[in-house]
């Protein structure tokens, strides 16, 4: 990639994770008939951008995440939370003068906030079923979701399934590997009578042994010979979260060759959504971590690091990138389930939650709610934001 594409891989990047979360929640809504009067990449002020039918599509002043404002009963509290200054109007009454509202958007056919009409009472979020309710507020993950499976499926079609072969380079004198008779060369082909071919297969069966042996099924020229090895029990790190843990060694190496085997695009989906589920338990597990304590919150990092790894990313390759951009993808799905208000999972369980109880929640409690919401997401942008400038810094 040229120098400049390099750099303007992080707005590749987090332009179109969020573009693709905000077009979920946008086609969501227009489905089901709620109004969406503005879909904005970017919050805050709006900079610039075009009204076509009913709808603002605009780039807003901070280059962070994005939103779609629908018509709802919450207008006066959440367009403080989304736009902020972008659009003054509210929605249940026409703004008091068109210079109220940026640019040339003043509309005397339009409803509001671009115009005079009021919102018809059947486009507000609320008039809808819970079931379409919720289905606006998930489709911004489920189309992450689609983003990931779609672009890790590309990956595979395009560059074929990677995978390090486990034939051995070399073995380290003394280990157990050594003690039963393995060389430089071997080819190891079964682990407990389980198939093997790649190096991560072998260490997924091998490192969680701290007790007991494995059988190794190796292949040496014409010959498959059978070795039950005790693995030495090492110090090491669990490979996603990263927390110390006891893992089985049995002393090889094996050589850095990656084979890039082609595969059919039927082949290439399935490989795509089986790595979309991995990924998927990855982020559960460091949640999960963080949760517990095994992960440490110093590992979190923000639109800083975001933007730094895109960066490397690029330098090294389109595949490198795109696979960024799948994996991010699927984190944002993922957190945006996390049942926090404001975040569409902690919006979803105040949808279920007014359907059991069978009435609306009062305004006064929606905006407590909302308030937590808030500063909980504000913690944790201020918590990466200073891991990232930390890091930035650091000697």
């Amino acid at each position: 990639m040229s120098a400049l594409s390099v750099y303007i891989a992080p707005l590749l990047v987090f332009g179109l994770v969020v573009f693709v979360h905000e077009l979920g929640h946008f086609v969501a809504a227009k489905i089901c008939g709620v109004y969406a009067p503005v879909f904005s990449l970017g919050w805050g002020r709006r900079l610039f951008g075009w009204r076509r039918g009913e709808t603002d599509y605009r780039v807003s002043l901070v280059p962070l995440g994005g939103y779609v404002r629908m018509a709802s009963r919450d207008d006066d509290a959440l367009s403080g939370i989304e736009g902020g200054e972008a659009d003054r109007g509210s929605l249940d009454q026409a703004p008091d003068h068109p210079s109220n509202l940026p640019g040339a958007l003043w509309d005397p056919s339009a409803m509001a906030p671009f115009g005079p009409k009021p919102v018809p009472a059947d486009r507000w979020v609320e008039s809808k079923s819970t079931l379409a309710r919720v289905f606006i507020l998930s489709a911004g993950v489920l189309m992450n979701i689609a983003l990931t499976v779609t672009v890790s499926s590309g990956i595979y079609y395009r560059y074929g399934n990677p995978y390090l072969p486990a034939v051995i380079d070399s073995v380290v004198p003394g280990a157990p590997a050594a003690a039963a008779g393995l060389l430089a060369g071997d080819r190891i082909v079964a682990i407990n009578g389980e198939p093997v071919r790649a190096w991560d297969e072998v260490l997924e069966r091998v490192s969680p042994v701290v007790s007991g042996s494995v059988t190794l099924d190796v292949a040496r020229g014409d010959a498959t010979l059978r070795r039950q090895i005790t693995p030495d029990v090492a110090d090491g790190r669990d490979r996603v979260t990263g927390a110390p843990r006891k893992v089985g060694r049995i002393g090889i190496m094996v050589r850095d060759s990656v084979v890039r085997e082609p595969v059919s695009l039927g082949s290439a989906i399935a490989s795509g959504g089986r790595a979309t589920i991995g990924m998927a338990q990855n982020v559960m597990s460091v949640l999960g971590g963080l949760v517990s304590g095994q992960v440490s919150a110093k590992n979190l990092g923000g639109p800083i690091q975001i933007a730094r790894t895109s960066v490397q990313a690029a330098r090294n390759g389109a595949e490198t990138l795109w696979s960024l951009i799948a994996f991010l993808s699927l984190n944002i799905a993922i957190l945006n389930l996390v049942p926090i208000p404001v975040l569409d999972g902690g919006q979803i369980l105040m949808v279920l939650a007014e359907r059991i109880k069978g009435r609306t929640f009062s305004m006064r409690t929606r905006e407590a709610v909302a308030r937590v919401g808030v500063a909980a997401v504000l913690a944790l942008i201020l918590l990466v934001t200073f891991n990232d400038l930390r890091s930035v810094f650091a000697p």
